[in-house]
């Protein structure tokens, strides 16, 4: 029997399984997705580990210990079995990382990702490099991004993720939020912090940012499209004033398009080149077959319209909420409702659960001052409603 057979098919799970199935199995794909930016594949042992996962029968401890262990016993070694190693150890560790609730958005947060992804196969896992790097780039025709000093690459960490902490999200159009998300981590990719897996820890890190903006993050396009996530990353991060080639932030902006709003924008990486040939000059939006310039203004209502939330009782308390915080009994008042239990049933936690507000202490719900505010997403919807006001 050929080892492809062992292979799960991830979308029968996510189309037809259980919630708590459709999360892990959703887990085990962008683990696995996510290692084709190193060139990596993943073996039919560990793609079995994860359907037991999936299934239930064994914890993501249990499946990580699994892994562990059947290197730690391997006896026949073949070419190209470190490269599996580290991708199936890796892969196990980012579906860890993303089941936890917790997420720490600081510069030793981003550390903390790097050593928990990489732990038990890069001896430097956690470490911020000591030397300077470049990297030859095939989108570039060999030549490299110019990456961050090694001095300087805690205080540059510092730097962007605070600055990111302290912008608002509450005047800002659905372009205007992708363009800052994507400028965001670039940046941050950009000052490359670690020896290795620079990309892998990016991504993992910003899945658990915008789960915190309170988008339902849809990574099937991390992992079916982590080589063009990584490329964009690059083109957006390089320019050469003698090959007059500019930063050029569109191809990651289509990605977070496509990601955080739902457009079908053609993620191949032959349009990343610097000098892609006539065919592959002009990146298409799928949503209308049209090219870029020909696509109507109502197409981006359109999918602007994708913010909506499932249940329309929802938009009238982001609309009540707006730009302010409010307790619970103080949005009931306004929405002249007297039966609590019912405003959470239909209309808080509804509005929780889709990610259009969140608490301003979220680790404390029964804080005695706890009051509820809308996350980024429910201000884009805010933003929208307002607009059409």
């Amino acid at each position: 029997m050929e080892e492809k057979s062992y292979y799960i098919n991830f979308d029968e799970y996510i189309r037809q399984g259980e919630p708590e199935k459709r999360e892990r199995a959703d887990a085990w794909r962008v683990a696995i997705g996510l290692q084709a930016v190193d060139g990596l594949k993943t073996s039919a042992y560990l793609h079995e580990t994860a359907r037991r996962n999936i299934e239930g029968d064994i914890t993501i401890d249990e499946a990580k210990a699994l892994v562990n262990q059947y290197y730690i016993t391997k006896t026949a070694h073949n070419e190209g079995d470190t490269d599996v190693e580290e991708a199936d150890r890796v892969s196990a560790n980012i579906v860890k990382v993303l089941s936890q609730p917790t997420f720490a958005f600081n510069a030793n947060g981003f550390i903390s990702v790097h050593r928990r992804v990489f732990e038990g196969v890069l001896k430097h896992a956690g470490e911020l490099r000591k030397y300077d790097i470049t990297k030859k780039e095939r989108v570039l025709e060999g030549d490299t991004v110019r990456y961050l000093n090694w001095e300087d690459l805690h205080r540059a960490l510092d730097y962007d993720i605070e600055k990111e902490r302290n912008r608002s999200y509450s005047d800002k159009s659905a372009d205007e939020m992708i363009a800052q998300i994507s400028s965001f981590v670039s940046g941050l990719w950009q000052i490359h912090p670690f020896p290795e897996g620079n990309t892998r820890t990016t991504a993992v890190f910003t899945i658990q940012y915008l789960r915190s903006l309170g988008f339902n993050v849809n990574n099937d396009l991390f992992a079916k499209h982590s080589w063009y996530f990584r490329n964009a990353l690059v083109r957006a991060n390089y320019k050469n004033v003698v090959k007059g080639i500019e930063y050029t932030p569109v191809f990651l902006e289509r990605f977070f398009r496509n990601l955080l709003l739902g457009e079908q924008w053609d993620l191949r990486n032959r349009y990343l080149h610097i000098h892609s040939s006539e065919e592959w000059r002009v990146q298409p939006n799928l949503i209308t077959q049209q090219l870029p310039e020909q696509v109507p203004e109502q197409v981006t209502e359109q999918v602007t319209g994708l913010l909506q939330p499932k249940n329309p009782i929802i938009s009238e308390l982001v609309k009540v909420i707006g730009l302010h915080e409010y307790a619970v009994s103080e949005m009931m008042q306004m929405m002249k409702l007297k039966h609590r239990p019912n405003f959470l049933e239909y209309h808080l936690n509804p509005a929780i659960a889709e990610g259009f507000i969140r608490m301003l202490y979220p680790d404390k719900p029964r804080h005695p001052r706890q009051k509820y505010l809308l996350t980024a997403k429910g201000m884009m919807l805010y933003n929208q409603m307002m607009k059409k006001d």
